[in-house]
């Protein structure tokens, strides 16, 4: 059997430029892009890719060339996913909620060829090519980026940036292009960067193999059937969309793009054009819970949402299905994608509703495009007991993992170390195989000597009624060496108030659903948790803050006010104040 060779006729590279191509064939008079008042169907799709892979030619764009983008969740952001590799390069979704200090840096570390920029962000754009030329730290020795502007398709602003506007290189592409051929399936296909919030950001290269894999691998996990209607409440620079960006062309789906994820237009596209399939971060949960009742509109089919980004408390997904939303959990991080998905068994339609969301609320087993996921203890790498309790850090091996990092060798290998990536993220398995994120490492609080999951304690206090978000950071303790302390922003009140709620109110709420040792020391209200570019709570910002709080020998309680710190001894050993080295 070694004998039999490779040859065309039955081994081609995998790439998800094949997705849009069968698209074109099999599904061709279907819609393929909504947005407003503008319907392409995926015949129209391809021959547009195929025009502007042909126009971008002209940019001299050849194989690992990378093409930047700064644009909103659009049609032309869509298209380019395929029209830049079946040009020979490799796309950049550049985060639209960056400063121009930040995108100067991913153009200088990506060495852009090509820019393309939505009239939006324009000014962000302008400012950030002139800190390039300006720089003071690091001057850019390479040519700056052609620049080309992205105007609204639908109502064309006439605004006027770079050398070209998107729908020109459209029109004046050839339509019978010949894409670009994939030589090898481990060639890049897109560059997306890290969104910094344990480290600086780095450049992530995804293979064509990689996406390949990885879109098939969540479809399948989320049991997408053909024909579905996805609503881009995800942003499309979110690893390009955790790879929805060709996943619903292999779908046969219609992409339903929105330039503002408000509750009102969420809401208005749903009921308009009938959405089967969202994505979206616990975050956007709140944008539609909180929806006014003139922004809502009737769900009178379900949506399937999948969530993704930071763990969901169960009570948020109790709050999401009277809404008409059914949610699946899925995992992954910007080197994987979506790499897990808390795939639903038939044995769980019979729990009760809330042990149904505690369960939706595991990042759960690894895609069947993942090959490895496990829980180990770094240190052995010893696979931690499948108990549901035993915390160990998350551990990934498969072919949708990253290449790597955009020059960074010494990065690559850190992650890469021991033949497995290591997430950073705390985790415990449980008895049917199961992931349950915990906390990322730097997380977890460590309380004389026991471990205290910020993300359980977070879950408690989500599910507190008056609650809007929510963290848990680690603050000095003179005895316990470490406790925890929660930030919270409140619900307003039905008289438009929301300082009516204290510090002692929230403790009370947890010690009836906690041990006491898990229950916040302090609680600190602010009008909104800081957030990084991408939705994501930035907790070095509270570690700070809570770096300096002191905690006396006594606690608030339910009753008296006061507690003698002795209350906390009981039930466990006091041990010497220390801060632990290692979050395991």
């Amino acid at each position: 059997m070694d004998q039999l060779p490779k040859c065309d006729a039955n081994y081609v590279p995998l790439t998800p430029i094949n997705f849009l191509t069968r698209a074109a064939k099999v599904y061709g008079n279907r819609l393929s892009v909504v947005y407003e008042g503008i319907h392409f169907t995926w015949q129209q799709t391809y021959d547009r890719c195929l025009r502007l892979a042909d126009s971008l030619r002209s940019f001299n764009i050849s194989k690992n060339d990378v093409v930047s983008v700064l644009a909103p969740n659009i049609p032309a952001l869509y298209e380019m996913h395929f029209a830049v590799p079946m040009a020979g390069g490799v796309i950049n979704a550049i985060n639209t909620r960056l400063n121009p200090n930040h995108v100067a840096t991913i153009l200088r570390h990506s060495e852009a060829k090509v820019l393309f920029v939505d009239y939006q962000f324009v000014q962000v754009a302008r400012q950030a090519l002139q800190i390039l030329v300006t720089g003071e730290s690091i001057p850019f020795k390479s040519a700056l980026p052609s620049v080309v502007l992205i105007d609204d398709i639908e109502s064309p602003t006439g605004a006027i940036f770079g050398e070209w506007e998107y729908e020109q290189l459209v029109r004046k592409g050839n339509p019978g292009y010949i894409p670009y051929e994939v030589q090898d399936e481990w060639d890049p296909i897109a560059l997306n960067y890290t969104s910094g919030t344990t480290s600086e950001p780095k450049g992530v290269v995804y293979s064509h193999r990689g996406v390949f894999l990885g879109s098939l691998g969540v479809i399948i996990g989320w049991e997408m059937a053909s024909e579905p209607v996805y609503m881009w409440s995800l942003p499309m620079f979110h690893c390009n969309g955790w790879t929805f960006a060709w996943g619903i062309a292999a779908r046969g789906g219609t992409n339903v793009c929105l330039r503002n994820t408000t509750a009102k237009d969420m809401y208005r596209n749903i009921a308009q054009h009938g959405v089967t399939h969202m994505c979206c971060a616990p975050v956007v949960f709140n944008i539609l819970l909180e929806a006014k009742p003139e922004e809502r509109r009737e769900i009178t089919s379900p949506v399937q949402l999948l969530a993704g980004g930071a763990p969901p408390p169960a009570s948020l997904l109790e709050k999401m299905k009277p809404l008409g939303f059914h949610v699946s959990h899925t995992y992954g991080l910007t080197e994987v994608g979506p790499a897990l998905v808390c795939e639903w068994q038939a044995k769980w339609n019979n729990l009760p509703s809330q042990d149904q969301s505690k369960i939706m609320a595991r990042q759960g087993i690894n895609s069947v495009a993942l090959a490895h996921m496990d829980v180990k203890d770094l240190n052995t790498m010893i696979n931690v007991p499948r108990d549901g309790k035993t915390m160990g850090e998350v551990v990934l091996k498969g072919s949708t993992v990253m290449k790597g990092y955009f020059k960074n060798p010494k990065a690559t290998a850190e992650a890469f170390k021991n033949g497995w990536f290591a997430t950073g993220d705390i985790g415990v398995i449980h008895p049917d195989g199961y992931l349950e994120i915990k906390d990322r490492s730097k997380d977890v609080i460590i309380s004389g000597g026991e471990n205290i999951s910020s993300v359980e304690l977070e879950s408690v206090l989500y599910s507190h009624p008056r609650v809007l978000e929510a963290a848990v950071v680690a603050m000095p303790h003179p005895v316990w060496g470490e406790s925890p302390c929660a930030f919270l922003a409140i619900k307003k009140n039905s008289d438009g108030k929301s300082d009516d709620l204290i510090e002692a109110d929230i403790i009370a709420y947890c010690r009836t659903k906690l041990p006491h040792y898990m229950v916040p020391k302090k609680v600190e209200f602010i009008p909104e948790l800081p957030k990084t570019s991408t939705g994501k709570i930035q907790k070095f910002q509270l570690r700070e803050l809570a770096r300096n709080f002191v905690v006396s020998e006594t606690f608030p309680t339910e009753k008296s006010g006061q507690v003698n710190a002795n209350t906390e001894i009981q039930g466990r050993q006091a041990q010497p104040a220390r801060l632990a080295s290692s979050r395991l």
